[in-house]
């Protein structure tokens, strides 16, 4: 009879040599709701009121220009399309980019007085050249909204204007975000031009970090009365991107301080490692029935977390392993699971693989191992 139960096997990794240094705690944040994640590794640094259903204003425009590049990478639409303006887009109320009822003005353009201008008429004219109308466009945002995990969002429109119906979160504007980050290199870096001409007219983009931090590129600004003033920032230190979302903050004054704040401490307090490297022995383990009576075990991808400054002495891997292996074994056969923690807190848990395959062993080894087995 065969024994499947487990066996714990503890490690300690100390990664770099050094005191370790308190977790300090995130600043306060003057907002309805907050957070601040990690682009590598997705881990949240700060939040508060992350997960509340909250009117977005003109972040929702980040979901449409999302959507739109979607569009365009599919080659269902592109750039140099000309879009004729109707009279809905161009009656639009709030921000514009001031195009005209009846002319065409290209996707290109819409696009940059989209997200640099932050146009309600924009949002609209896209809107309905790629879907015909708003109200269809919207199902393509909710849709993708769920395809992207954002759990707490509804879209009734392009442009963010208020709606009971229409509302998102802190952390589902952050995975929007995120997404077009990873997904649309070449459009996001509209985000970080500092205006746009169109009709004539030059207006500066409204996300005043851009002037104020060299490393942020992004990403949006709004604001409506109901809403407060809202902006989320994201920037890119050394390789290392960060991504802050406020919601809710008193001004536009300090939604930029609130969105720095949370940047600064991020980068200044946290650093992004990686942990494990994979197809790299964690233990070796004992085999039965074997051609070798030991097999090597570790993980298929590297582990890359983001954890405080001088922390990684604190770091600890524990490893769960089937008492009985029994060969034959293939290379990459799940055999336990390891478990990262920091302080007694878990930070992952990922499958413990086979490194290599193990053949059964001869006709003797066979029986012998059947033997002691059994008397287990």
């Amino acid at each position: 009879m065969q024994h499947f139960s487990k066996i714990l096997i503890t490690l300690f990794f100390l990664l770099v040599s050094g005191t370790a240094m308190a977790v300090i705690p995130p600043p306060s944040v003057a907002a309805k709701g907050y957070l601040l994640v990690e682009m590598e590794t997705g881990q949240v640094l700060a939040e508060q009121n992350a997960s509340k259903k909250l009117e977005p204003a003109s972040l929702t425009k980040i979901m449409t220009a999302h959507v739109v590049s979607m569009e365009l990478e599919a080659k269902r639409i592109s750039l140099s399309d000309m879009v004729l303006i109707s009279e809905k887009a161009w009656r639009t109320q709030g921000s514009k980019m001031f195009i005209e009822v009846n002319k065409e003005v290209s996707v290109e353009d819409l696009l940059k007085g989209l997200i640099i201008q932050s146009g309600n008429d924009a949002a609209i004219a896209l809107a309905e050249h790629v879907a015909g109308s708003e109200e269809a466009f919207a199902t393509l945002m909710n849709q993708e909204a769920k395809k992207l995990g954002m759990k707490d969002s509804h879209f009734t429109n392009s442009s963010g204007l208020p709606d009971e119906n229409h509302y998102t979160t802190a952390r589902d504007i952050a995975l929007v975000t995120m997404a077009s980050i990873r997904d649309f290199p070449e459009y996001y870096k509209s985000y970080s031009e500092r205006d746009f001409t169109f009709n004539e007219i030059k207006q500066d983009n409204r996300n005043t970090l851009l002037w104020q931090d060299a490393t942020i590129d992004g990403v949006k600004t709004g604001h409506t009365e109901a809403a407060g003033y809202c902006l989320v920032s994201s920037a890119l230190r050394d390789g290392r991107r960060l991504v802050s979302v406020i919601m809710g903050a008193q001004s536009t004054s300090a939604r930029a301080t609130e969105s720095r704040k949370l940047l600064n401490y991020g980068f200044r307090f946290y650093v992004t490692k990686k942990l494990l490297s994979a197809n790299k022995p964690l233990q070796k383990v004992k085999v039965w029935k074997g051609a070798t009576e030991t097999i090597d075990v570790g993980i298929a991808k590297d582990l890359v977390q983001t954890i405080p400054h001088d922390s990684t002495d604190k770091i600890k891997a524990s490893l769960t392993v089937d008492a009985s292996l029994v060969a034959p074994i293939s290379k990459g056969t799940r055999l336990g699971s390891v478990k990262v923690t920091l302080d007694d807190k878990t930070l992952a848990t990922l499958p413990l693989v086979a490194l290599s395959d193990v053949e059964s062993g001869s006709i003797f080894v066979v029986i012998k191992d059947s033997v002691l087995l059994m008397l287990q």
